[in-house]
């Protein structure tokens, strides 16, 4: 995914949200100055930062990540330099309250992730490679086919201490999206 993408997306977020960029900043703790970069596509928001956007505008993370597929394809997974890559399976749906992604982690890789709003859960199960998950302050090991499931709204990550990449689909369950 493109930056451009990003900025056509958060751009049109925040328009829908009826808010100016002082206030989006006051929201999500992302400076003016960010946004705006991030909008005119001079900078790349982080994962982390597109978390602070999520949880200020109460917009799940694809509403950020997503393009409807081009031409019948998948979405494209987006790396973020230094970062876990990311592929949009579901997008949000306000049925069921949530949205799947599938999430590779290079050898060596680790990502610690901030409490996401109250209440939100994820189911983590590992399609390849072998995972650990960071809840609460304990790292608890999660094989290929077996799934974690806890509260993301306390510290919580996941990193790959093995020499091969691995894989794994993260269902975020939100409970208070519309």
């Amino acid at each position: 995914m493109s930056d451009t993408t990003l900025q056509i997306r958060l751009k049109a977020v925040r328009a829908q949200a009826g808010l100016s960029l002082a206030q989006a900043a006051e929201r999500t703790g992302v400076s003016k100055a960010m946004l705006g970069q991030i909008e005119r596509g001079e900078s790349s928001p982080t994962i982390a930062t597109l978390w602070k956007l999520s949880k200020g505008f109460r917009q799940p993370l694809s509403a950020f990540l997503h393009l409807a597929p081009q031409d019948g394809q998948p979405p494209v997974p987006v790396s973020f330099p230094g970062e876990i890559t990311v592929q949009t399976v579901f997008t949000f749906d306000p049925l069921y309250g949530s949205e799947t992604f599938l999430i590779t982690l290079e050898p060596g890789q680790a990502h610690v992730s901030q409490p996401h709003a109250p209440g939100v859960v994820e189911d983590v199960v590992v399609t390849a490679g072998q995972i650990e998950v960071l809840q609460g302050e304990a790292w608890a090991v999660c094989p290929p086919a077996k799934g974690l499931r806890f509260a993301a709204d306390q510290l919580h990550g996941y990193r790959n201490d093995t020499a091969e990449p691995a894989q794994f689909l993260n269902v975020m369950h939100y409970p208070t999206l519309p």
